[in-house]
């Protein structure tokens, strides 16, 4: 299963310039997602610096993760799409090895470490080619949405 721009933004609260999923090439329930990022000289990310930040591939991460949980449907008592904020709660291990540069197509591999209705736990990684760039765990909660 993949989610194009129009499917994300289905799913996910973040627009530009703070979306940084532009497709998503592959769904595993219960195991991973496998997402890209296309970045380019006209993020405006690139005006601070000539590489994507750190928390920035992090939050790549979470926004796939909470893609991933969305696709989650075997989960009973979890509040469904449109219905559930992701909360972001925690970042361990996380390490940057190679910058991001405009031109890169940037891959996250996120994996299920933990699933539960409430908290999830996931391990990050981001790729350019074949090249790991970043890695993480990351922590979300998961709560009904306030409205």
């Amino acid at each position: 299963m993949g989610l194009n721009i129009k499917s994300i933004m289905e799913r996910l609260p973040h627009r530009y310039p703070m979306l940084l999923i532009d497709r998503v090439t592959e769904i595993i329930p219960r195991q991973k997602i496998t997402a890209i990022k296309n970045v380019s000289t006209n993020d405006p990310f690139m005006a601070v610096g000539q590489c994507m930040p750190g928390t920035l591939i992090i939050e790549a991460m979470a926004q796939s993760a909470a893609l991933f949980s969305f696709a989650d449907e075997g989960t009973e008592s979890r509040p469904e799409q449109g219905q559930a904020v992701y909360y972001f709660l925690g970042i361990d291990d996380a390490r940057f090895i190679n910058p991001v540069t405009p031109g890169d197509q940037l891959r996250i591999e996120v994996q299920a470490l933990r699933l539960s209705r409430a908290i999830c736990k996931y391990r990050g990684q981001a790729f350019v080619e074949k090249d790991l760039v970043a890695e993480a765990t990351i922590l979300c909660a998961v709560r009904n949405s306030p409205e």
